[in-house]
């Protein structure tokens, strides 16, 4: 095994420091225009991060333009980390937060597209704050590193392994045999998408500086909102909800289906069999959810803000699709406390946070696509022990599945369920109850949002065990990097010269 190229390491991480500094000034520019009062402050943090990564840059100026496989785990993985020890900078020097252990699991929760919140007040955050608090999601969801892919060249030699261990989902499909030309199309989707749900938010009755910090969030399947009740700030305007529900479903789309749909391939998509069974999921749960809602729940319950509004047939099917997709994609924004529907219902919402969105998009948890080949391939057991000498082999999208492919997925089902549980017990271990232990778990390693027990879609995270909060964004960007990007750095093999 050859030796580590570290200077390409520190050189690209440095890239990506400066990056994010440089989108950190658009926050004060926010910040100016709406006269908050803590320009200086986010001006400031922005150059020091733009500094700190100049400086990384100057020093590894000679290195070597060549990035094997190793190099792209630890660039991803530090790059992650620094990022987001940067990103905190704004919060601190600002005063919105002011303890080390709530600014980085904000900032990691926003990076990572989680959106669990330590802040109990959010609309008293300035602006420019609250536009950087939205960024750190909008930035995170299709990935700064395929951001920089697109932008610099210079990335273009060994961008396949950066953009592999950044991108989600268990295949990268490309949409040009270039990396830079793939990464440039997939942040064109993804601009065009958030500047068309900015306008038609805005249209439908959010405030500009609403409207554009919602669409950063629903893009990136982040969930931060700028109000403190989320979407359920705006339950009296049903159209806001149906738009944020339209760009919940596309962010949880394979992005290059998006691209096919843009270029007039519209059977490609319809054929695609994981957008299919995306499709029945979020149907079928809605219906689910709807039909218990009706016969189950009491619409007179103090839950309800409006009871005479929930008990109508639209309103309730409008929620009920609403808390699907949000919790199926991962964005996790809320117009209801699904925990107190019913206990059927919390168990069921439970379920989902370990659903996911399609492979390809900014959604976390385990995605459709892994699902769909594990249940498939299991059924042709069945098959085979009633067949033991035919052959019989998994399809997907009428293609042969190679069998190192159902192998790499039943492996990362077992770590992500053996992720899960050690992250359910150390939460038990830090005091936390069963019900919030396993509820924080799987919606920090899913990179859901809301939680169940003491942190769940009514709270927010503020009273979280000081270990806890980092313990919980450990487990965000163990999520977000698909398990084995960050877990094959603690391997022995992997630091192995020969």
């Amino acid at each position: 095994m050859s030796k580590l190229n570290y200077k390409i390491i520190i050189h690209i991480i440095g890239v990506l420091l400066l990056f994010n500094g440089g989108l950190m000034l658009l926050s004060s520019l926010v910040s100016l225009l709406m006269k908050d009062g803590v320009t200086f402050e986010i001006t400031l943090s922005s150059f020091l991060v733009m500094i700190l990564g100049g400086g990384m840059m100057l020093f590894s100026r000679h290195h070597k333009k060549q990035i094997q496989k190793r190099e792209g785990y630890l660039i991803v993985t530090l790059g992650w980390i620094l990022i987001s020890l940067t990103g905190m900078l704004p919060y601190i020097l600002t005063g919105s937060i002011q303890e080390i252990s709530y600014a980085f699991f904000e900032t990691m929760s926003g990076y990572t597209t989680t959106g669990s919140s330590i802040l109990t007040d959010i609309e008293s955050i300035p602006a420019g704050v609250l536009f950087w608090r939205s960024m750190t999601h909008w930035i995170g969801g299709m990935g700064i590193i395929v951001l920089a892919i697109a932008i610099l060249p210079l990335l273009g030699i060994g961008g396949m392994q950066l953009f592999t261990a950044e991108a989600p989902g268990p295949s990268s499909d490309k949409l040009h045999p270039r990396i830079t030309d793939t990464a440039k199309r997939l942040w064109l989707i993804y601009v065009s998408f958030t500047l068309a749900e900015t306008l038609l938010l805005f249209f439908a009755g959010m405030s500009l500086f609403d409207a554009l910090n919602h669409a950063m969030s629903t893009l990136s399947t982040g969930g931060f909102s700028t109000k403190n009740n989320s979407l359920a700030h705006w339950n009296h305007l049903p159209w806001i909800q149906y738009i944020v529900i339209f760009f919940m479903f596309l962010a949880g789309t394979n992005f290059v289906l998006s691209y096919f749909a843009f270029t007039g391939k519209i059977k490609k998509v319809f054929k695609d069999d994981e957008f299919r069974i995306y499709v029945k999921f979020i149907l079928v749960f809605t219906l689910v959810v709807a039909g218990i809602i009706f016969t189950r729940v009491d619409f007179t319950d103090s839950s309800f803000d409006h009871p005479q509004v929930w008990g109508d047939v639209e309103s309730v099917i409008r929620h009920s699709l609403f808390q699907v997709i949000a919790v199926v994609t991962t964005t996790g924004f809320v117009t209801a406390d699904f925990t107190l529907w019913t206990p059927f219902l919390t168990i069921f919402f439970f379920g989902l946070m370990f659903l996911g969105g399609s492979a390809g998009s900014t959604s976390g948890g385990v995605k459709v696509v892994r699902h769909f080949l594990m249940i498939k391939s299991g059924f042709l057991e069945f098959k085979r022990a009633l067949h033991p000498n035919a052959i019989i082999h998994t399809r997907y999208n009428n293609k042969m599945v190679n069998e190192d492919i159902i192998n790499n997925i039943l492996g990362f089902f077992i770590l992500y369920m053996l992720s899960f549980i050690i992250g359910s017990l150390v939460f038990g271990f830090l005091g936390l109850d069963f019900e919030s232990a396993i509820g924080v778990a799987a919606s920090s390693l899913g990179n859901v949002g809301p939680a169940l027990g003491d942190f769940g879609p009514s709270n927010n995270y503020s009273e979280l065990p000081v270990l806890a909060k980092w313990w919980a964004s450990f487990l965000m960007l163990l999520g977000r990097l698909e398990l084995f990007t960050v877990l094959i750095l603690i391997t022995p093999f992997f630091w192995r010269k020969n």
